[in-house]
């Protein structure tokens, strides 16, 4: 049976999520001043991605809720303790020249167009509904996509199968008739596979290495490989 739908993630796939947090977190640095723990701002700037990395960890483990994985990185990337009240302003603080620099991938709009005729579409995010849906609205797509689903709501987090058979539920599709895309090679594509879907890794980094993975490395790839237009499924077409 053929693909039907695509359920994308957003943050570092058709949103620039990382360049953002850096745009953002540069800014509030030049505000706020360069904590003395660190050496310059790229070693800051370094240094809080590496601490949102380990404290998202813990958020999709069901170890911290979402409020208190940001409060932890903040608390981690000062390295002192704080209030939740301290910690939640200081993080207020940030998101404003964070949010201030949301913006699109270039290639995201474009194929959205290409593929709004011959396919429904869907969101699947580990984030929560609240900062997604206003994301995606602020951005301008909001009304690309049926539905957005995300893991605070759900109460399960991809890559557990659970999160993606959700979505799938939603869309009232199998999980065979829908085709996953993610920048993450296991949360996003392995994940999806597993879970029965078609899982498609956007490598815009092009770091390869994974040949067991449909992989593209930029979204300009998409419509030709779900049209079948290549080797579908063969991931050595992409490497």
């Amino acid at each position: 049976m053929p693909i039907r739908a695509v359920l994308w993630d957003i943050d570092d796939t058709i949103f620039d999520y990382s360049g953002a947090d850096r745009v953002g977190m540069r800014r509030h640095l030049e505000i706020e001043g360069l904590p003395a723990a660190y050496t310059s701002p790229e070693h800051a700037l370094d240094v809080w991605k590496a601490v949102t990395d380990v404290q998202w960890a813990r958020f999709a483990e069901g170890e911290l809720d979402f409020p208190g994985q940001r409060r932890e990185r903040v608390r981690a990337f000062l390295g002192r303790r704080l209030s939740d009240a301290e910690a939640d302003e200081w993080f207020g603080r940030h998101a404003t020249h964070y949010e201030a620099a949301w913006t699109l991938f270039p290639d995201t709009v474009p194929v959205l167009d290409r593929l709004a005729d011959v396919y429904r579409h869907a969101v699947l995010s580990n984030s929560s509904i609240h900062n997604q849906d206003r994301k995606l609205r602020a951005l301008g797509v909001r009304d690309r996509f049926e539905a957005v689903v995300c893991a605070v709501e759900l109460g399960v987090s991809k890559p557990d199968a659970g999160a993606f058979h959700a979505a799938c539920e939603v869309l009232e599709l199998s999980p065979h008739e829908v085709a996953y895309v993610g920048n993450e090679p296991d949360i996003d594509a392995g994940g999806a596979v597993a879970a029965g879907l078609t899982g498609i890794w956007l490598d815009r980094e092009g770091l390869g290495g994974r040949p067991e993975l449909v992989r593209i490395t930029g979204l300009h790839e998409l419509p030709g490989l779900l049209a079948g237009d290549t080797r579908f499924g063969a991931p050595d077409t992409f490497r």
